[in-house]
């Protein structure tokens, strides 16, 4: 409940600072980017395992939901296809768990985002390669999801669901599973727990959920192209669920405020520091190192324990 008054709190108080419109609208990202966030605190938190390439989930559910939403089809069962394409993808990956471990399969995981971001280049016929693709609004029986305020609504209703679905899990066989592998494999596996399978579906929900904020992020930002999804987008994800805490839920929602937060108060600031601060290149990036330094330092479990 103090967590619940807390977002509202915020959701007000950036409404107020930035304006209704522009202010909604980062808050539409802030949803969009915890429910990414939620697939790596089911992968890194829950269940132990290393996910360096998340920025590939987001991808594959983007550019899913914008071909099949230029194809004539709905957007909401688009959302469905997103899932099923993340969830197949996060399954792919992590096939190689079952023979390496730690930071091997930590990078067998990075190269699955590179691998995606080639492909979308190569694949220009249907991905619109280097040059990008443009994605038309949501529309829901008809309706246009464009007003900020309808996105932020569509956006915490997914978030929502996905907290719901989440805890669920969590609190479910399976979600013990994850935590038996996350703390002690091998004794899981002595109890009867299948640690591949376990990691399996975490990979699966946690690549579902990433593909799911790729497909809104996809109509909310209206344009996509290869570089989005780089290696910095996994990288500020991690970030995000290691600022956040990575073994609670509501950690994804704080780590996405920082991650959405963060930029617009360096731009703010700009205006304030000396002209040779404020027109230092990699400025974002060294406020991001300092946060994330300070949070090792002073809240090594994150902001949510």
């Amino acid at each position: 409940m103090r967590s619940a008054l807390t977002l509202i709190g915020l959701v007000v108080l950036t409404v107020l600072a930035l304006g209704l419109d522009y202010g909604l609208g980062q808050l539409a990202f802030v949803a969009t980017w915890a429910v990414a966030g939620l697939g790596l605190v089911i992968i890194l938190g829950q269940s132990g395992q290393i996910s360096l390439g998340h920025g590939a989930f987001l991808a594959v559910g983007a550019y899913l939901q914008a071909g099949w939403v230029a194809m004539g089809g709905p957007a909401l069962l688009g959302l469905a296809v997103a899932l099923a394409g993340g969830a197949l993808l996060g399954a792919l990956a992590s096939l190689p768990g079952r023979r390496l471990g730690g930071l091997a399969f930590g990078m067998s995981t990075l190269a699955v985002a590179l691998i995606v971001e080639e492909a979308l280049v190569r694949f220009g016929g249907l991905t619109g390669g280097a040059s990008g693709l443009s994605v038309p609004p949501m529309t829901v029986a008809g309706w246009a999801v464009v007003d900020p305020l309808h996105q932020f609504a569509v956006s915490a209703a997914v978030l929502a669901l996905a907290l719901i679905a989440c805890r669920r899990l969590l609190n479910s066989r399976l979600g013990r599973a994850w935590r038996a592998v996350r703390d002690d494999e091998g004794a899981a596996s002595a109890s009867g727990v299948d640690a591949g399978h376990a990691k399996l579906l975490a990979f699966a929900v946690g690549g579902a959920l990433g593909a799911l904020a790729g497909a809104l992020y996809a109509h909310w930002l209206g344009y996509l192209s290869p570089e989005q999804f780089g290696l910095h987008l996994s990288f500020e994800l991690l970030m995000l669920v290691f600022v956040g805490g990575a073994s609670r839920l509501m950690g994804a929602v704080w780590g996405a405020v920082v991650i959405v937060a963060l930029p617009q108060a360096i731009a703010l600031l700009r205006d304030t520091l000396p002209d040779g601060v404020a027109n230092m290149a990699g400025l974002e990036l060294v406020a991001f190192g300092l946060v994330l330094v300070a949070v090792v330092l002073w809240r090594p479990a994150g902001l949510v324990r």
